[in-house]
């Protein structure tokens, strides 16, 4: 099927000429045929062959560290199996944890950026294993591979929203939601797939840090949720359905008063 273009007059049917000479351009003929497309992009695939496209595999045990604060902002990572803690420490030495990321999850995009330096530190929180990518190789896979492309685009998407949404629980929450949010968050609640209720292990201090409260608040808010059948705990966090309606079913809103007290 092709389409003609005709360019020359305009569409509102007045007597004044687009261009000056329109016999002058050649009319342009435009192939409709339907193109054909190459074999969709696998990441899965892609990742089996990971030298080939400028990448390379690491292994890390709990505390290892896969980059700091301060260090060159050089590549992209990107986790195949295990859990990534990003952390940001102070002038004052003070320690807040930004992140926790799991398997399927790329992290050190700011690299692509003009950001030079890391702004936070990458540490293990278990057995993990990480690919890292060039700033050179990822980009050029982002220009030659659309399928890539769109699935780094939805990670960039996906990371934005994280991102504004914790920006809101900071801002209008108290820690006793946050605390719920950061459960549901770490238990897949919200996320693609099916939401894996029980938690690897982690510590009150971990939570404390993420919610911006002090241990003992965090001792005493998990005991009021097991308390209430939405969490149950021995070791390992089992997070319920009904912690997350507890969430749905309040609304965000400034309260002056809401500070809990340390």
């Amino acid at each position: 099927m092709e389409a003609t273009l005709r360019l020359g007059q305009c569409s509102c049917r007045c007597s004044q000429t687009i261009f000056r000479n329109p016999a002058s351009w050649v009319v342009t003929r435009i192939d409709m045929k339907k193109k054909q497309t190459s074999p969709p992009f696998s990441f899965k695939t892609f990742l089996t062959k990971i030298g080939e496209g400028g990448g390379s595999q690491g292994k890390f045990a709990k505390g290892d560290l896969i980059f700091a604060q301060g260090d060159l902002a050089d590549a992209v990572f990107y986790i195949q199996t295990g859990r990534i803690k990003l952390t940001v420490v102070s002038e004052r030495g003070n320690e807040a944890i930004v992140a926790l990321l799991s398997a399927k999850e790329f992290f050190g995009e700011g690299s692509l950026t003009s950001q030079t330096q890391r702004i936070s530190t990458a540490e293990a929180m278990g057995p993990a294993t990480v690919v890292r990518f060039e700033k050179t190789a990822i980009m050029d896979l982002i220009r030659r591979e659309p399928g890539f492309s769109e699935l780094f685009i939805a990670h960039l998407l996906e990371r934005s929203v994280r991102v504004e949404a914790d920006l809101v629980d900071q801002l209008f929450n108290s820690s006793e939601k946050r605390l719920a949010r950061i459960l549901l968050l770490l238990a897949n609640f919200g996320k693609e797939g099916r939401p894996e209720p029980v938690i690897p292990k982690i510590s009150q201090e971990t939570l404390a840090q993420m919610v911006g409260t002090t241990r003992a608040r965090i001792s005493f808010f998990m005991n009021k949720f097991r308390r209430l059948g939405f969490i149950s705990y021995n070791g390992e966090i089992e997070v319920h359905a009904s912690l997350l309606n507890m969430v749905l079913h309040e609304v965000p809103h400034i309260d002056e008063h809401q500070d809990d007290p340390e």
